[in-house]
């Protein structure tokens, strides 16, 4: 018996050795400040202008269509009425940076007041959006895609010249549907600051 739990022990000590030598996953930078829309963003130091003008506080969204990840039906962001929009815009759900905020979104964001809805919007294809959303058990927020001719992007001032992604940032639309809150992360690889955007969605929740 003796002998057993000393074999077990030297077959554990290496496997314990390679786990405190693995190298840690760097935390992601949360990002304060903001640039404005139909500006420039910045990719680990290289410039990316954002094409055509950009989307302001007190204006309507543009009458744009977006498609939706479920039922592949076109939205249009101006028809939704007396709810709380809060848009969580990504370059693509398929890398690291894009993941966590869109985790973010699905499971900080369940607090939330129902009244505000949840919106991931990405360049990726619907079926992308659709896989994502089932593999990350992430299925409570709506996914809708800019896949087609980057329309949305363009008329918010948010799609990179370039590589024709969407800028990472954030929009809050109130119940009127008047933008009031707009975060565009100037580091694309760094995450917007989330637990701001829920403070203004919940005061604009508030709002009758």
């Amino acid at each position: 018996m003796g002998n057993q739990l000393i074999l077990k022990a030297i077959l554990l000590i290496p496997a314990l050795l390679l786990v405190s030598c693995m190298p840690k996953q760097a935390a992601i930078t949360v990002d304060f400040k903001s640039v404005s829309p139909g500006t420039s963003v910045e990719k680990q130091g290289k410039r990316l202008p954002l094409v055509d003008n950009g989307i302001q506080l007190g204006q309507q969204l543009p009458e744009t269509a977006l498609v939706d990840a479920v039922s592949m039906q076109s939205i249009n962001l101006r028809e939704y009425k007396g709810e709380v929009l809060l848009l969580s815009i990504v370059p693509s759900i398929d890398t690291k940076v894009c993941e966590a905020q869109t985790h973010y979104l699905g499971e900080e964001g369940d607090t939330l007041p129902p009244t505000v809805k949840r919106i991931t919007i990405s360049r990726d294809t619907p079926f992308a959006q659709s896989r994502f959303a089932e593999e990350a058990k992430l299925t409570d927020i709506q996914y809708l895609s800019d896949y087609k001719e980057g329309s949305f992007g363009r008329s918010v001032g948010l799609l990179l010249d370039g590589p024709r992604l969407l800028a990472r940032s954030v929009i809050i639309v109130d119940k009127q549907g008047i933008v009031r809150y707009i975060q565009v992360v100037p580091d694309i690889t760094h995450l917007p600051d989330m637990e701001k955007a829920f403070s203004k969605a919940v005061e604009l929740a508030k709002e009758s």
